[in-house]
């Protein structure tokens, strides 16, 4: 996708381990919303705020993306700029 950063943009376990969850958690839900069982719907919606709240967990725990230093943030902004010069 043009425009998008090349860097690893939700490529870390906290990423995959809460999606993976959330999805599992929306199949459920989709099973019971065919089944016409409101109580596994909602279950299945819980599961997918508990993947949610595993992605930010790990997050914090450090096996999300590091925060870039500010030197860092500030050199690409001018770099950004010096480009449209």
């Amino acid at each position: 996708m043009a425009g998008v950063s090349r860097g690893h943009h939700g490529r870390t376990p906290a990423a995959w381990t809460g999606v993976v969850i959330a999805f599992i958690g929306i199949c459920v839900s989709s099973v019971y919303v065919v089944m016409a069982q409101p109580v596994g719907f909602w279950a299945g919606i819980g599961i997918s705020v508990i993947g949610g709240l595993i992605g930010l967990g790990m997050r914090i725990a450090g096996l999300g993306m590091p925060k870039e230093p500010a030197s860092l943030v500030e050199a690409r902004a001018a770099a950004g700029r010096a480009q449209l010069q």
